[in-house]
């Protein structure tokens, strides 16, 4: 590239910090939003949805462009960013809701997917010798990278200005991610850094070794075909499903349900943005953890910690106790950051690194579906059964999410013993009588 690598850290790093907001931010501007456009409040909900479902959707075949060859880094950047703008275009001057869904949820939805994919299997090509701690920073740029939206549109954002500030803010966010990816480089293929050699690192670093003991490799490069066969990648599937619900419920509720139980809307914005904060952090942070102990010890510790913080939350909520709300939206943040550099790392140890976008792609396509759970049909279960039944069904999916990840194991071969030659059977086996 004529400069360090480094570059393809922080460059990706800024552009995921760019399209977090659409995510995170999104429902701090629900009331100006609802008020300005005649939106019945289940649109907000369901435009959320709408957009993680194209967000999540693009994962996979974006990645097997990126592996095949058919799209650049630096055109699927490029599209990003024409989705981030169109996203809050459509939010500022949609004429009706559909456009809205058009606008923000399909192209600000699927222009972000191409970032996400993009920015993740980046910083992994370019430190393959170092890509948990290095892919978990840039996945935290992911969440962390809302908290000042969040602020703008809870305290800002009022009928007489939310156009302009909307569409500065959609210009300044496609350029972010435009400027950023104009600069991304892919190495060449199996590129690996010449002053790094892998297999004195195997035996000499006594780091290498703890991680490799808690997370062995996979025993074979799997295809998405057979990994989906082994049976492991449709559980692994369900699970994110599970919990990435739980993260997108308490992403577009928190906001509402702070607001209604009281709290005045500067701690709301200071909890959604200490819970995008240890979101972003804790991505990082859980990439070590994982290594020295499991990954499959930690993610169950994970997903009981994300449904144990739903509870805290709408009991602190219940009580006014101000504290322990923040506390328990910091909690929460932390399990539902966590769980998808997990899942991340979880993919190449059971399947292999050679088709690990595709593959991980296809794990973390269960998006498509708990965005429109944890934010559409939350809205749903919140009209039926109260912030209480909702927060409850909440944490109960958490905590059976973590029983359910007891059962994740690495694939084993399945080897099929020669069959001895027809003279060395016994006759009936032969096809003779005996």
């Amino acid at each position: 590239m004529g400069r360090a690598r480094a570059w393809m850290v922080w460059l990706p790093w800024v552009a995921m910090m760019a399209i977090s907001s659409s995510e995170y931010a999104f429902t701090s501007a629900e009331d100006t939003l609802s008020e300005a456009h005649n939106w019945h409040g289940a649109h907000i909900f369901w435009l959320l949805g709408v957009w993680v479902f194209f967000q999540a959707g693009v994962a996979f075949p974006a990645g097997r462009m990126r592996e095949n060859g058919t799209l650049s880094a630096r055109a699927a950047m490029l599209l990003g960013a024409a989705g981030a703008l169109l996203g809050y275009v459509a939010l500022a001057y949609s004429p009706s809701v559909f456009w809205a869904y058009l606008g923000f949820g399909f192209f600000g939805g699927s222009g972000a997917g191409f970032v996400y994919a993009t920015c993740v299997n980046m910083v992994g090509k370019w430190y393959p010798e170092r890509k948990g701690g290095k892919t978990g920073f840039v996945n935290g740029g992911f969440a962390y990278g809302s908290i000042p939206f969040i602020f703008l549109f809870q305290q800002y954002l009022d009928l007489g200005n939310y156009r302009t500030v909307l569409f500065v803010v959609g210009v300044f966010l496609a350029a972010a991610v435009g400027v950023s990816g104009f600069f991304f480089r892919d190495p060449p293929k199996n590129w690996w850094p010449p002053h790094v050699d892998p297999l004195r690192a195997a035996t000499d670093d006594p780091r290498v070794r703890r991680s490799l003991r808690k997370n062995p490799p996979a025993l074979k490069q799997y295809t998405p075909r057979e990994a989906f066969k082994t049976g492991v990648l449709p559980l692994m599937w369900f699970c994110l499903l599970c919990t990435a619900g739980v993260n997108i419920f308490g992403i577009a509720f928190q906001v509402p349900f702070g607001e209604e139980m009281g709290f005045a809307g500067g701690i709301v914005a200071l909890a959604m943005s200490l819970k995008a904060l240890i979101n972003g952090t804790g991505r990082g942070v859980i990439g070590w953890i994982s290594d020295r102990y499991g990954r499959r010890e930690t993610l169950v510790i994970v997903c009981v910690t994300l449904g144990l913080a739903q509870f805290a939350v709408y009991l602190s909520g219940s009580v006014g106790n101000m504290p322990l709300f923040l506390l328990s939206s910091m909690v929460s943040g932390f399990g539902g950051g966590a769980i998808f550099p997990l899942f991340a790392a979880m993919t190449a140890d059971y399947f292999g690194e050679n088709n690990n976008a595709s593959n991980y792609g296809l794990v973390y396509s269960s998006k498509l579906v708990s965005g429109l759970v944890g934010s559409g049909l939350g809205s749903v279960v919140v009209g039926a059964w109260g912030y209480g039944g909702a927060f409850l069904l909440a944490g109960g999916i958490g905590i059976g999410t973590g029983v359910l990840a007891l059962f994740l194991r690495r694939p084993r071969l399945t080897v099929t013993p020669p069959r001895a030659p027809a003279s060395l059977r016994p006759a009936t086996e032969a096809g003779g009588t005996s």
